[in-house]
């Protein structure tokens, strides 16, 4: 339920216009800024150890459930995925795309979509997480090189007398060509039989920018890498959302390299959703863990939680999944760390930005797009000023109250413009409650 008190307003300021593709309205309404719940607490609930979400606009977990917001696909959950156990070599269905069975695979990824997604399910999204390869040929190298070889291996099998370096070029066709064919049709096949959900690919789009450790470190995706996701504009064109990931790595601990390093990334997938030639953009659901990579014991500090969740809002994303392993929660102590995580820091801090977003959107955009910065490499967010507001928790529910300042408004205006909702009109035009004796309350969804 949502309660805005604002009697009547004046315009301040009208900023400079820039021209933006319009976006996908929110999947809830009024919510330009979401936060979903992905983690698996199942062993919480069994330690009776209440975890407090009420701060999220979803609660889901990665298992597979029914009339979930959030549907995630893993390989062994959608079709027949042809891949290779990197550390056996053992292959399953084909090994390599152009040795598997696209339509074997598309008949049993459409039965399972139908068992996990109702077909009168209402709007959500559907996460397809397919790690094992990747459809562009380089950028199989480690572990996943051994797509190559078993590739070229295929090649010269069919025609053993050409040249290796002929030999390869095929490979490389015949991998790219196929592994796009089974990406393409099985989201395809997810938008058909349940249109009412979002799909795209987890990790999709990837900029590769893991290089904190050189010199002079700025984040940016290498030139190369953005190329190559021009190349997957096939993907771009299919997707009805993308999942970037900015997990952190624990030696990035309050470093500006965090911000740098999350930033670029959020702002890739900004990039990629404007190339197809579309008239509105796709949503952007960015993931995030309450923990730093490869470990489960320390949480996201509040400074990365702005240098993440902070900067995911003010680049426009439609949300933040935060997501969980099963392994993450599985005693009583990482659930009682949980708890206290959740009630001391993260969500104070999402129900300021969520509703901070709410606010921009009202005072700068109508209520008709999102707030987004004008400079993506700025460092200006949507956080709610606690001189003038207060958040409580109420009958259950997060609630921000209060009233903004001239100042902060205006400084919002000079920072940030608006995206404007497909089908909707707005312009960036700032608006301010005259009677101050009223105050602006949100009750989070």
């Amino acid at each position: 339920m949502t309660i805005l008190l604002i009697l009547s307003c004046i315009v301040l300021f009208t900023p400079p216009v820039l021209t933006l593709p319009s976006t996908e309205p929110p999947l809830i309404e009024g919510h330009p800024f979401i936060t979903i719940w992905n983690i698996p607490t199942e062993k919480c609930q069994k330690f009776q150890i209440h975890l407090d979400t009420s701060a999220f606009q979803a609660i889901t977990t990665p298992n597979l459930m029914h009339g979930q917001f959030l549907t995630i696909f893993y390989e062994h959950r959608l079709g027949l995925y042809p891949k290779v156990d990197t550390t056996t070599h053992k292959t399953s269905n084909g090994g390599v795309p152009q040795q598997g069975t696209l339509n074997a695979h598309l008949a049993k990824a459409k039965g399972q979509i139908e068992e996990y997604i109702s077909k009168d399910s209402s709007p959500g999204l559907a996460v397809i997480d397919w790690e094992s390869w990747r459809p562009l040929w380089d950028r199989n190298w480690g572990s996943k090189h051994v797509y190559q070889k078993l590739s070229i291996a295929h090649a010269l099998q069919m025609d053993p007398y050409s040249s290796m370096s002929k030999i390869s070029a095929e490979a490389k066709r015949q991998f790219q060509e196929a592994g796009q064919h089974f990406m393409e049709e099985t989201i395809a096949i997810g938008i058909r039989e349940r249109p009412s959900q979002h799909w795209g690919y987890y990790l999709f789009p990837d900029c590769y920018n893991y290089n904190w450790n050189h010199t002079g470190y700025t984040g940016k995706c290498p030139a190369d890498m953005q190329k190559q996701n021009n190349q997957l504009l096939w993907l771009w064109e299919q997707s009805t959302a993308l999942f970037p990931s900015i997990y952190i790595h624990l030696h990035l601990r309050n470093s500006p390299k965090t911000t740098l390093f999350a930033r670029n990334r959020v702002q890739e997938a900004v990039r990629v959703s404007k190339l197809p030639k579309r008239l509105y953009t796709v949503p952007i659901y960015v993931y995030l863990r309450t923990l730093y990579r490869d470990q489960n014991l320390v949480f996201l500090s509040e400074t990365d939680l702005v240098s993440t969740i902070g900067e995911s809002a003010a680049l426009g994303a439609s949300g933040i999944i935060m997501w969980g392993g099963t392994k993450d929660y599985d005693n009583k102590g990482s659930c009682r760390a949980l708890s206290e995580y959740l009630v001391s820091t993260l969500n104070p801090y999402i129900v300021n930005v969520t509703a901070a977003a709410m606010l921009c959107s009202e005072v700068l955009c109508q209520g008709k797009g999102r707030c987004l910065r004008k400079d993506y490499d700025s460092s200006h967010y949507l956080h709610l000023n606690s001189a003038d507001f207060s958040i409580k928790k109420t009958d259950g529910k997060y609630v921000a109250a209060g009233l903004p300042s001239a100042a902060d408004l205006r400084t919002w205006a000079q920072h940030f413009t608006c995206q404007c909702y497909k089908g909707s009109s707005c312009s960036p035009k700032l608006v301010h409650p005259t009677m101050t004796k009223h105050i602006w309350v949100k009750t989070l969804y």
